[in-house]
């Protein structure tokens, strides 16, 4: 289901989401030069050329394109009745944070742009993506030496460790009846091999302005809202993703109405499999001039 963000949303009940690595949208830079266009300018200028045209080779240069895609997309077409919670996968916290006011779009600009970069400098290890639940997901990650780097859903977990550690996962898993399938992404993403990246990022967030959210974002480390913004983004890039917990949370806060602001659709469609009685609506190529 795609719609206007301003022509579903109504009030009391509504969470919007924005989603982090892996969410790409070939239309997204003209959407962006129309929308947010100094903030494209600025964009260019901090990571040293436009990062659109290079998305997908390095998270580098896809971090702010989605952050800026996201936002974009968001400014388009605000919602039009009241906003109980917002919520991001990974990256897109910091675009969430934006989003309720907590950041300026200049400030979380250059946070996701050195985020981007210390990361894409850490390019140790892998991920893997195993079909299967979390319990069982963390006994492959204590076989093989790995560790749960995000548990986005019933059936969906991700692990992240050195290539020999990763190298490992796919042949146990499947020895189990499980699915697995290493993921294109130069990284153990959410793991200790980030660590250097961390400490990079603290020194970024040190003198970080941040505000008042108009509504409570929550965090993928904590699954509980931010209370301490910038330790938790620097947490977050060696922590696990805990989204399905944080689905969960939202839920029992009452929201019934989960906006995926894009780009894609992944974090519907982790909506739908893990709260099958909740609204999902996908903005994505909706939101147009």
């Amino acid at each position: 289901m795609a719609a206007s963000v301003a022509a579903i949303a109504r009030p009391a009940d509504t969470a919007l989401l924005f989603p982090g690595q892996g969410s790409h949208d070939a239309n997204a830079r003209g959407h962006v030069e129309l929308h947010a266009p100094s903030l494209l300018e600025r964009c260019v200028s901090l990571v040293g050329e436009d990062p659109f045209p290079r998305a997908g080779e390095s998270t580098r240069f896809a971090q702010p394109a989605i952050f800026l895609a996201s936002l974009s997309r968001y400014w388009s077409a605000p919602p039009a009745g009241d906003v109980i919670a917002f919520a991001g996968h990974s990256l897109g916290e910091i675009t969430a944070l934006t989003a309720a006011g907590a950041l300026t779009p200049e400030d979380a600009l250059h946070v996701v742009v050195e985020r981007g970069r210390l990361m894409g400098e850490a390019q140790a290890g892998g991920m893997v993506v195993v079909r299967t639940d979390a319990d069982t997901a963390a006994e492959l990650a204590a076989a093989t030496g790995t560790v749960v780097a995000n548990d986005n859903g019933p059936g969906q977990v991700v692990l992240s460790g050195t290539e020999r550690a990763i190298a490992g996962v796919k042949p146990l898993a499947q020895s189990r009846g499980i699915k697995a399938r290493r993921l294109d992404v130069a990284g153990a993403f959410h793991s200790p091999l980030m660590r250097q990246a961390a400490r990079g990022l603290r020194g970024v967030l040190a003198d970080l302005p941040v505000h008042r959210p108009s509504a409570p974002v929550l965090c993928c480390a904590t699954a509980r809202p931010f209370h301490d913004v910038r330790a938790q983004l620097a947490l977050a890039v060696t922590s696990p993703v805990r989204w399905r917990e944080v689905l969960d949370v939202l839920d029992a806060r009452g929201v019934r109405r989960f906006i995926d602001v894009g780009p894609g659709d992944v974090l519907s469609g982790l909506v739908r499999r893990t709260l099958p009685h909740a609204e999902t609506v996908e903005v994505g190529d909706a939101l147009v001039a």
